[in-house]
């Protein structure tokens, strides 16, 4: 497949920028917003149904490299949304 026409895969980037737009409500420490407030726009940057699949790949893999440097929020809803982050971008790319 050449693009994203697969829906659960576009259903999981949808997902995945949603649980760290979700982290922009929260009370995080600042360092950790920094991290994911980039990496809720690279996220942002794979959702949509046309988005190619080396598109999504690459996007996901800088979101990876950016949820790495979070080790806390400093919120427990927040923790809670990047683990789920997390865990979507191990789906993702098994689904690539």
């Amino acid at each position: 497949m050449t693009d994203s026409e697969d829906p659960d895969l576009s259903n999981l980037v949808a997902d995945l920028h949603a649980e760290l737009e979700a982290t922009a409500e929260r009370p995080v420490e600042a360092r950790a917003s920094q991290w994911l407030g980039e990496a809720e726009a690279v996220a942002g940057d794979a959702v949509g149904q046309d988005v190619p699949d080396a598109v999504v790949e690459k996007r996901v893999g800088q979101v990876r490299m950016l949820l790495s440097n979070v080790e806390e929020t400093g919120d427990e809803t927040a923790d809670e949304h990047v683990a789920s982050a997390r865990e979507l971008v191990e789906e993702i790319e098994a689904h690539l």
